[in-house]
């Protein structure tokens, strides 16, 4: 069988066989195929639901030492991602389905990533934007300075064009969202408050509401009055939690729960209750100010390619994976997970290195390190003997390199090794034979070099080892 992942299966194996502090801390590996249920699929081994992983668990009789493991493979897959020659961050992530206390995801960056990160030139902060804290603003609204007054918005069901419309900036703007809550006996309708130019961030929300569905059209007719496009908290009895942008914020716009009428001027205190819970509910926007206090985030996009997991005693407790501590008391193992997307590491490096004439693969990854091309290798036992040399040197120097002995024309050949993304490639000809030159020319290079056949092999060296 496959599966997505292997926390309850390796949590058995280990409940049956460790049964000693002194067995412990113990780390178990598998490099094999995982299967998950993707939406979408695409970009062939990107977001494939079948892929490659190397899963790592380790288990601890402390947090300490969970927290020394987690460090480690942290520092590790830093480490593999550098020797890797990928552009990649480690961010801090939401522990999901899989649970536990703390979690990094490694993202190579690339424009076409599927998941937003945050973070800040100036330090080392980043974070995955459903994490990532939007920090209280500073600045608190000048007060109430004007009236709350009805006012005709036809049509305008959108903050954008309300704001538009009044001729007023979108960032005085309100909009609620409806949702419901799970709660025993059924759902609790909450209204959730967010500055017009922001957006939920679901995660975050779900954290302070517990787990929620959006409130459908006709349960916020009965609530409200009024359908979606137009409502708003004043005059809403229930239960409103605010974003903490939208708590310091005066002289608001927001619907007037009538189908074509927004309220200006609106002040809490005054118009309606302080809200009953402020909270950080909305994404991170470039420009807001770091969490650590030390600059501005800036957003980029990421394709996850590692993610590592304190589970604490999350899987050991359901299993009752536990030990015998030196007392001889039972105590429950904490636990942790690590996990890196083999054959994702592959289309991120794509996705990150192209250009118009295929892949430009870091040389740490590139099937092969040079291409050793000859002009009419079948047709010439003069280019033939030069190449098959040449080859047979790079291959005593330790050089990885692949001999294009194909009756293919020059052009095909050419095309070829730069699609598939080779680094380094040494055309061999009659004419440099002749001078006792060969041609060199590197993926990311416009231009070609002349270098002499003899030194060939360790001028490669040198660029390989640079």
């Amino acid at each position: 069988m496959i599966g997505p992942t292997h926390e309850e299966v390796i949590t058995d194996v280990v409940r049956r066989d460790m049964r000693s502090y002194r067995q412990l801390p113990r780390l178990f590996y598998q490099i094999q195929t995982k299967f998950r249920d993707v939406i979408r699929p695409r970009f062939g081994v990107m977001r494939g639901r079948e892929f490659l992983m190397k899963d790592g668990y380790s288990f601890h009789t402390s947090y300490a030492d969970l927290q020394r493991e987690y460090r480690n493979m942290y520092e590790t897959y830093s480490r593999i991602f550098t020797r890797l020659g990928l552009k990649f961050r480690a961010v801090a992530a939401d522990t999901g389905a899989i649970g536990g206390t703390g979690s990094h995801e490694f993202h190579v960056l690339a424009d076409s990533g599927e998941d937003a990160i945050a973070f800040c030139p100036a330090s080392d902060y980043a974070a995955n934007v459903e994490l990532a804290e939007a920090v209280a603003p500073q600045e608190v609204g000048s007060g109430a300075t004007a009236m709350m007054e009805k006012k005709a918005t036809p049509g305008k069901t959108k903050c954008a064009d309300v704001a538009a419309f009044l001729g007023l900036p979108l960032t005085q703007t309100v909009k609620a969202v409806a949702v419901m809550a799970e709660k025993e006996g059924g759902g609790e309708f909450v209204l959730l408050l967010l500055r017009g130019d922001h957006d939920l961030n679901e995660i975050k929300a779900q954290k302070v509401v517990g787990e929620f569905r959006f409130a459908r059209d006709e349960e916020i007719v009965a609530a409200l009055g009024c359908k979606p496009g137009y409502i708003g908290a004043v005059g809403f009895s229930g239960r409103v939690v605010a974003d903490r942008s939208v708590a310091v914020m005066s002289d608001c716009v927001c619907g007037a729960n009538e189908e074509g009428y927004h309220l200006t001027g609106v002040n809490f205190g005054r118009d309606l209750p302080r809200p009953g819970t402020v909270a950080d509910i909305r994404n991170v926007v470039e420009g807001d100010p770091s969490p650590d206090g030390k600059g501005a985030l800036e957003l980029c996009r990421g394709i996850e390619v590692g993610h590592i997991f304190q589970l604490r005693t999350k899987y050991a407790a359901a299993l009752k994976c536990t030990f015998l501590d030196e007392h001889g008391k039972d105590q429950v193992m904490e636990m942790g997970c690590y996990g890196i997307g083999v054959s994702r590491i592959v289309g991120a490096a794509i996705e990150q290195g192209h250009d118009e004439r295929g892949i430009v693969f870091p040389a740490s990854i590139a099937p092969f390190a040079v291409a050793v091309v000859p002009m009419n290798y079948a047709k010439s036992e003069t280019v033939r003997a030069a190449a098959n040399t040449l080859h047979a040197e790079l291959l005593a120097a330790g050089i990885d390199a692949v001999l294009d002995d194909r009756d293919e024309r020059p052009g095909s050949m050419f095309a070829d090794w730069e699609l598939i993304g080779i680094p380094h490639r040494v055309v061999v000809g009659e004419r440099g034979i002749k001078e006792g030159k060969l041609e060199y020319k590197g993926r990311k290079e416009a231009d070609a070099t002349m270098v002499a056949a003899s030194e060939m092999a360790m001028f490669l060296k040198q660029k390989l080892c640079g």
